[in-house]
């Protein structure tokens, strides 16, 4: 089989560092145990790792100081749903925006069915970023929340959350972001960018694995749990317990995940998130140029490299968005996604909802210069098919 060209690192990164899957293995076999439960020495080196991998994330975010407040899950959706059910109560207005993923669209839109919340959507301007002014003027006594992604999965645009998040501070508004694609591949300073709760997920830039994800919640947050079970310690308590982490965390966690998310983030410290960023995004301007010099590709919003992620959506006129993605697969050995990418909003707000979405290439830390050649020669070949 052919050398498969992956540009599908906005869904998950692939391939994982060879240090990742080194040393979950090697951390599996020597500490498949479940830590926190009992006290021989398996349990508590297992629970280093578990710890260390809290801080570690936490030194990242930029947190207050608390690496018990950085709690795991199953991934950013996850995390997601504990942080808008866990915080929202009936009569609150939450704010959001059309970029949003349905991570964050459909918690938010069944409390809104249900008539325990108001929502609003803040729109983006011709470039596919928010106006942090929109954000100040859709503030209401009873805004409790503002909940917004990072970095967009479709078009790859940064949004300017700290400014957002000045907007929030000064309002006495919490402020929670969906750092999915950002986590890993671009700073995220919690005091800096004045965030109240951060999500993320392990999959992605983070370079752990699939199944593993969570968020951190800053003191003063006021959230309640949602899951309700075994924490292994003070069993004798018949409410689930208050403290983090156990707040927010119940049963087994996944310890090969999380040990997976821990060689991640030493494999990025290692290399630095700008070095990373730096190596991605001189592949995506590539790609942009020479996706631009094709004639009926239209490539969408990639106007500004410094407020963008290495993600790059695209249709060619003529060409259904899916018929495309099978013939780079097939033809090509090109894999990427196609189609709405999760985040209907966004692409209604850039006109390509009816057109059943883009072609998204999203580039990751092991992706080539001959890569990207291939992959726009590709495109050039697909576009000059009579249509």
């Amino acid at each position: 089989m052919a050398k498969l060209i992956y540009l599908d690192n906005g869904a998950t990164s692939f391939p994982k560092p060879q240090e990742v899957y080194d040393f979950m293995h090697n951390f599996y076999m020597a500490h498949g145990v479940n830590p926190g439960r009992s006290g021989y020495d398996a349990v508590i080196e297992t629970e280093e790792v578990m710890y260390g991998t809290r801080k570690l994330l936490m030194e990242m975010f930029n947190g207050d100081g608390d690496p018990n407040r950085l709690t795991f899950s199953y991934n950013a959706s996850d995390s997601l749903n504990m942080i808008i059910q866990g915080i929202c109560e009936k009569g609150d207005h939450i704010i959001s925006t059309v970029v949003e993923h349905n991570s964050v669209l459909r918690p938010l839109y069944v409390l809104e069915q249900r008539g325990e919340i108001e929502v609003t959507y803040i729109p983006v301007d011709e470039l596919g970023y928010v106006c942090p002014d929109d954000f100040k003027k859709a503030i209401k006594k009873n805004t409790k929340m503002i909940i917004m992604n990072h970095c967009s999965n479709v078009f790859g645009t940064v949004q300017p959350i700290a400014e957002v998040g000045k907007i929030a501070k000064e309002a006495g508004v919490i402020m929670a972001v969906d750092c999915s694609q950002s986590a890993g591949i671009l700073p995220v300073d919690m005091e800096a960018m004045n965030l109240d709760v951060v999500a993320f997920t392990g999959h992605k830039c983070l370079m752990g694995p699939t199944g593993i994800g969570g968020s951190y919640v800053r003191k003063g947050v006021p959230i309640r749990s949602t899951k309700f079970g075994g924490t292994g310690v003070r069993s004798a308590v018949r409410t689930h317990l208050d403290e983090f982490p156990y707040r927010l965390e119940c049963g087994t966690l996944n310890i090969l995940g999380v040990s997976g998310l821990y060689a991640g983030q030493k494999w990025i410290r290692e290399r630095g998130i700008a070095n990373i960023h730096e190596q991605e995004m001189m592949l995506w301007q590539q790609l942009v140029d020479g996706l631009n010099t094709i004639d009926r590709v239209n490539v969408y919003w990639c106007d500004d490299p410094v407020r963008h992620n290495a993600v790059c959506s695209f249709n060619i006129e003529g060409w259904e968005a899916g018929d495309v993605g099978t013939m780079l697969d097939v033809d090509y050995g090109i894999a990427c996604r196609t189609g709405l990418q999760c985040a209907p909003l966004i692409h209604v707000a850039k006109g390509t909802f009816d057109m059943h979405g883009t072609i998204r290439f999203s580039i990751g830390a092991f992706n080539t210069v001959e890569d990207i050649a291939t992959a726009v020669e590709a495109v050039r070949d697909i576009a000059g098919i009579p249509r």
